[in-house]
């Protein structure tokens, strides 16, 4: 086994697992706050990395630079939609699959109008650092050849690594120790009794629809810093990688959803160094069903009664 890929494959997996934690914990409060099934979560990642595209192609603004204009612009979006889609989701006589077919078309609308203004074309967000690339660590005699090997890491994937765990810091600290994270935990737990206690409900969901849309801009800024380009179309699956972090986590827990993404992503980057692609991706979701069969709550879940 070469250790320099298995090693790889660990500094990969970190680095995606972290995006995929963020993905799947903005998911989450939206799914456990709302009971909202946003099938258009994938679509509004790409809208962030596209409004980083935008701001550095027409303002040279570097992409770090972007992410409060990105944050502000999508908290606002999503506080918005709020208030025009979700309300009259509490009409119907099942919210859950109607917000599921909203959120869909949605999806698709945001697909259409993202082709129609940059075409079907994927774009790069071209930007740099120096140096280029950073070299982790070296080990001596490591391909038993009498060469030395090199764990060597893009600076640019290990600055969305940072970035990553500065938001989960943030976000955990956000949502356990300040007065509207703990009504919103608590809005996940029971709807219904917080609104005893005097809370706006409606500011809250909107709030939270805020904050799932602002972590999704910001989670499309750091995308577009590991994958090499961004394309209209490929928000749907990462929309599916966000529900199976969820599924995995549990629904409605955060902290879990954080879990769940660094597992996925070290188990899909690390079976890549023993696996053809195809059967890595694969073990990710066979991961998944033995998750589903063992422990149906989740890995962070509890089980709830009918």
């Amino acid at each position: 086994m070469n250790t320099i890929l298995l090693l790889n494959g660990l500094v990969g997996g970190v680095i995606f697992g972290a995006i995929y934690a963020l993905i799947g914990c903005s998911l989450n409060v939206l799914c456990g706050v709302l009971r909202v099934v946003n099938f258009a979560h994938g679509e509004f990642i790409i809208a962030g990395s596209f409004l980083s595209y935008v701001l550095l192609t027409l303002f040279g603004l570097h992409p770090i630079l972007s992410l409060p204009i990105v944050t502000i612009a999508f908290f606002l979006i999503g506080f918005g939609l709020y208030y025009l889609l979700i309300p009259r989701l509490a009409k119907s006589d099942e919210p859950e699959t109607s917000s599921f077919l909203l959120m869909f078309g949605v999806s698709l609308m945001m697909i259409a109008a993202m082709m129609w203004i940059f075409e079907a074309d994927i774009r790069a967000v071209e930007f740099s650092f120096d140096p280029i690339n950073v070299s982790l660590l070296v080990i001596q005699d490591a391909y038993g050849e009498g060469r030395d090997g090199r764990v060597i890491v893009p600076t640019a994937r290990l600055v969305a690594l940072g970035i990553n765990a500065l938001l989960i810091i943030v976000l955990t600290y956000f949502l356990y120790r300040t007065l509207t994270g703990k009504a919103i935990r608590a809005a996940i737990m029971n709807r219904e009794a917080i609104q005893i206690v005097g809370i706006n409900i409606h500011s809250l969901s909107a709030s939270a629809f805020g904050l799932a849309a602002a972590l999704a801009g910001i989670t499309g800024v750091v995308l577009a810093f590991v994958v090499p380009s961004i394309d209209p179309n490929g928000g749907q699956d990462i929309s599916l990688i966000g529900f199976i972090i969820i599924v995995l986590g549990g629904l409605g827990h955060p902290v879990g959803a954080l879990i769940a993404g660094i597992l996925f992503g070290l188990v899909e980057q690390i079976a890549t160094v023993f696996l053809p692609q195809a059967a890595a991706q694969m073990l990710g979701f066979i991961i998944l069903i033995t998750v589903i069969f063992v422990r149906p709550q989740g890995l962070m879940g509890r089980m709830t009664l009918r």
